[in-house]
Order: C-alpha cells, then sequence, then structure tokens
C-alpha cells in the first residue's frame, strides 16, 4: 500500500499508529535516502509508546534501546556499517526477540545478517511531503493495511 503524508507531523502520526499495531518480536526495515523520515518515523512511534525525551537516529552508536513496559524497542541504524560482520560483532541476535520491536534504518547495509522483516517501509522525500510504501508477510499485515488506510491518504 502506498500513502502520500504531509509533512514531518504526518510521518510521526504514522509511526505512532504503528504503535498500536505491531507486535512484540516485529522487524521494520525502514528504506529511504538521507532525510526521507525514517528517524521521524521512529519518534512518532517512540512517543505513542509513551518515550519521552530525544529520540535521534542512532547513526554514530549503531543502536539505540527504548525499554517499555512491555517489551524494548531497538533502532539501529546501519548507514555506517562497512559489512554485514560488523553487526555480528554487536551481538544483533542479542536484540531480536518475542520481547523486542527492531526498526532498521538502511537494512541493505547488512541484509545476510537480519532477520527477517515483519514490515518494510520505504520513504520517499518530495517537496514538503513523502510518499511511503508499505509492505509485509505476517498475520496481521491485512489488518494494519485497512486501519492506516482509514487514517491516511492513499496514493
Amino acid at each position: 500500500m502506498t500513502f502520500l503524508l504531509e509533512g514531518t507531523d504526518a510521518t510521526e502520526a504514522l509511526g505512532a499508529s504503528l504503535a498500536d499495531l505491531l507486535p512484540l518480536g516485529a522487524v521494520v526495515y525502514l528504506i529511504g535516502d538521507l532525510g526521507a523520515g525514517k528517524t521521524t518515523l521512529v519518534r512518532g512511534f517512540l512517543r505513542a509508546k509513551g518515550i519521552q525525551g530525544a529520540v535521534k537516529s542512532p547513526t554514530y552508536t549503531l543502536v539505540e534501546t527504548y525499554v517499555l513496559s512491555e517489551g524494548c524497542v531497538n533502532h539501529f541504524d546501519l548507514y555506517r556499517l562497512s559489512n554485514g560482520d560488523e553487526l555480528e560483532l554487536i551481538g544483533v541476535r542479542d536484540y531480536v526477540g518475542c520481547e523486542h520491536i527492531c526498526f532498521f534504518e538502511w537494512p541493505d547495509r547488512a541484509q545476510e545478517m537480519l532477520p527477517k522483516a515483519t514490515l518494510e517501509i520505504t520513504l520517499e522525500a518530495r517537496r514538503q511531503a513523502r510518499i511511503v510504501q508499505i509492505k509485509g508477510d505476517w498475520e496481521g499485515c491485512d489488518e494494519l493495511i485497512k486501519r492506516l488506510q482509514v487514517k491516511f491518504q492513499s496514493v
């Protein structure tokens, strides 16, 4: 499904909508150029889960972990990886599991080391708007898409 999001607030709202729909154990690939809104979407998700304070891209730290009452959210930025082996060195497998939701920015940098995506979100910046394509391969994906269609403008 493809959506048109008008501005940063709409991108955060999409992330917030996902907070009610993604199950623990979800793995989300975020695809898009620099400035496309990947971290903005994660920020909206985390705000909806009650996380306050700064939510920034973990470009230099590689991963930021946010503890929730029902589990953890791990936000990865793989932009600076030179190969997937680096991800193995930090123990990526320890971050993925039934008590975690993982967001991976730039998943193509370590595709062979990552778990299969529950949801893949591609963001493309266009002036003041973003074109967002969402696809997934899990039992609840059709329901997620239906709920998002009610809230956001389909393209």
